[in-house]
């Protein structure tokens, strides 16, 4: 990305001005990041992989962008750490706060397990459920014979899902950590930014011409 010139034509000194609003337009944009991919997420709901693919590629533009504010690459690869919870608090908040305002709990009983995919076979009032509850990993919490709460969309878009993972206000509060997180790398990289081209610093790593 070229670099930005964030400094006057006469006497080398930075406008302050001009690199505060850089330094806005930076907060502003991952606000807007966080907000978009949680609203992919709304419209491609039951499709997580179209909320990942998008945030993946907003935390990095977020990060290439606080690298020129910056003038330096550390704080940018910093901002991968509340990157991941912008990431999962974006993907996840709508599917589970869409079960949790539209879905219906049910009690049922695991009655079959699949094994390796861990795809466990349901049973409630009516008989057997079409949807499984799917568990990602070694190590499940549930055996055949277990009785456990469930919550299941009834437009058949989210998947059906145990009522104890189901927490959006937990997603939420990570994708406002998040957020939180970028806002405080980008005011702390605006400040290191302008010291540094005050100074006449060249960003780390940067090819010379």
């Amino acid at each position: 990305m070229a670099e930005v010139d964030m400094k006057k034509a006469q006497g080398g000194t930075v406008d302050r001005g001009l690199y505060l609003l850089f330094t806005l337009v930076v907060v502003g944009l991952g606000w807007i990041i966080a907000a978009a991919n949680t609203g992919i997420a709304y419209v491609a709901l039951g499709t997580d992989l179209i909320p990942i693919v998008t945030g993946l590629i907003g935390c990095g533009v977020f990060a290439l962008v606080l690298r020129v504010l910056h003038c330096a690459w550390w704080l940018a690869f910093l901002s991968f750490l509340p990157a991941v919870f912008v990431l999962i608090g974006s993907v996840q908040y709508a599917p589970e706060s869409t079960l949790d305002e539209r879905g219906v709990r049910e009690t049922v009983r695991i009655s079959a397990d699949s094994g390796s995919n861990r795809r466990f076979t349901l049973t409630g009032r009516s008989g057997e459920l079409k949807q499984t509850l799917n568990h990602d990993g070694d190590h499940p919490q549930w055996k055949v014979g277990d009785r456990v709460e469930v919550i299941s969309d009834p437009k058949g878009v989210v998947p059906l899902e145990a009522a104890s993972d189901v927490d959006p206000d937990g997603q939420f509060a990570a994708l406002v950590t998040g957020v939180a997180g970028w806002t405080g790398i980008a005011l702390l990289a605006g400040r290191r930014g302008f010291v540094r081209r005050r100074a006449g610093q060249r960003p780390a790593f940067e090819d010379f011409d």
